[in-house]
């Protein structure tokens, strides 16, 4: 069933480009009824699961290198593969009224889910390594072939450079890792328990190092992070949603899966560096968004503060004197929280962002003013979505949050003291954000016709929906991720 799941897409997205015969209205019709057999698929395994690596599949593929097709879900994987879904879903429907080559563009991210559920599906280096690389090619399509403004192909070009050498620099240590096991191996069940690189000293430094640098360049951290504004403005509205709402989350996840149980002790011994790194993202990002004119690079901004928690906390998870196993669980539990999380919201703003430039042609949010008044539906899904992401209780920005908070104060006091402002920062940038689009008076030649369309509505709302029911009822997302990241937290400590 899970390979079924993550290969559905690119077989229809191969069928739909050899049948010509199919009208392009029937294409975006077919993108939006496999994308919700997606999610109605990820909701099976859920009810389905009971614990442990789940639904798991482990046949042989490169064996010169024992490398295996070795799939399988737990309570890291299965949230992201269920926010993968939710999030395509929301493209396919968002894209109904997309014209230009909706064949190829819906072609295009039917492949590219398959890349992002086949990532997180991944129990083998090699196999993750590839879905890995396969995404950066589908994104860089996206963004080259249907991106908008003089910039766009400039902008494709300079997100597959960086994320292509950080992807080199993942494979150097995944080499490494493959090395040092003994017997040599891919597997990433086996190097867990083996623990490769333990008692190596520099050996194990370096290679973390390279594995760190491969998924920080995709996170994106400070200072890796110069491509990821251009490429959220350049890109369509749909290819925005996909890029922050699930492509980030890949260099996030890493970290958990890989990063933390294969070198424990490597990660203890520089887990300072990650929490440097993740407080200075915090606030860097909302520093810089606070100073955007333009609507769209001010989310992308938010992006790198909100990143910034994700990396704080699997750092302190690192630290363990002064804590204890619990502390470091609730720190894992509030960052793989906050990955679903950030990817609702940011993935709705996106999208809410993409109405914007529709209707009157630019991010500057200067041009804009009094869009409340002719624009009530709009205005209140992107007030909706700022006031989420901001982290108000009864959202799930809240929960996540305070997890990570929580989690990280008992190891990491003052970068986690440090850290705090940036819910402020974030909170005014978004606030300002929402007085100067529709407050005041109008600087706009918008009417009621500019309002949300029923797709655009029926794409945003169930984000902005499950963001708020997850903040009011964590229980069973918390129920899925807590005994996974109490593994987690284990495994680091070892």
């Amino acid at each position: 069933m899970l390979t079924m799941l993550v290969f559905a897409p690119a077989v229809t997205a191969v069928v739909i480009l050899l049948w010509r015969a199919v009208p392009d209205r029937a294409v975006r019709w077919i993108w939006v009824v496999v994308s919700g057999a997606e999610v109605a698929a990820v909701a099976a395994l859920w009810i389905g699961y009971d614990g442990g690596i789940g639904y798991e599949v482990n046949r042989p593929w490169i064996p010169g290198v024992r490398s295996g097709y070795h799939l399988g879900v737990d309570g890291l994987s299965l949230p992201l593969l269920a926010l993968t879904t939710v999030i395509f879903g929301a493209c396919a429907v968002y894209s109904l009224r997309h014209t230009d080559r909706p064949r190829r563009f819906a072609a295009l991210f039917l492949a590219l889910e398959t890349t992002c559920l086949g990532l997180f599906s991944a129990l083998d280096l090699i196999v993750f390594f590839v879905f890995f690389d396969l995404s950066i090619v589908g994104m860089y399509a996206v963004i080259a072939g249907w991106g908008h403004g003089a910039q766009a192909a400039r902008s494709a070009l300079k997100f597959f450079l960086y994320t292509f050498v950080g992807s080199l620099a993942l494979l150097v240590g995944f080499i490494g890792l493959f090395l040092a096991a003994a017997p040599h191996t891919f597997d990433m069940v086996e190097l867990t328990a083996q623990m490769p690189l333990a008692g190596q000293g520099a050996a194990g430094g370096l290679v973390l190092l390279a594995i760190a640098v491969g998924l920080a360049v995709k996170t994106p951290t400070f200072p890796f992070h110069t491509w990821l504004p251009p490429a959220h403005t350049d890109a369509p509205a749909a290819g925005s949603a996909v890029l922050a709402g699930v492509l980030l989350k890949m260099g996030t996840y890493g970290f958990v899966r890989i990063a933390m149980p294969m070198l424990p002790e490597a990660w203890r011994r520089h887990a300072l560096v990650a929490v440097v790194v993740g407080v200075v993202s915090v606030l860097y990002g909302a520093l810089v968004a606070l100073a955007q004119t333009s609507f769209k690079r001010m989310v992308a901004y938010t992006s790198v503060n909100h990143m910034g928690y994700i990396v704080l906390a699997v750092g302190a998870a690192g630290l363990i004197s002064g804590t204890d196993v619990e502390a470091r669980s609730v720190a894992v539990t509030g960052a793989v929280t906050q990955m679903v999380s950030h990817g609702l919201i940011t993935g709705a703003l996106f999208l809410l962002a993409g109405v914007l430039f529709d209707r009157g042609g630019t991010y500057e949010m200067g041009a804009y003013g009094g869009l409340a008044a002719d624009t009530p539906r709009f205005a209140a899904l992107t007030t909706v979505a700022a006031f989420a992401s901001l982290g108000l209780p009864a959202f799930s920005g809240f929960i996540a949050e305070f997890q990570i908070f929580t989690g990280s104060f008992g190891s990491a006091p003052v970068a986690t003291g440090l850290a705090v402002p940036g819910i402020v920062l974030t909170a005014a940038l978004l606030l300002w954000a929402v007085h100067r689009l529709f407050l005041g008076p109008s600087r706009h030649a918008l009417t009621a016709a500019a309002d949300l369309r029923a797709a655009e509505t029926a794409a945003v709302a169930p984000l902005l929906a499950l963001a708020l029911v997850i903040g009011i009822f964590p229980r069973p997302l918390l129920d899925l991720i807590e005994p996974a990241a109490r593994t987690a937290a284990d495994l680091v400590a070892r």
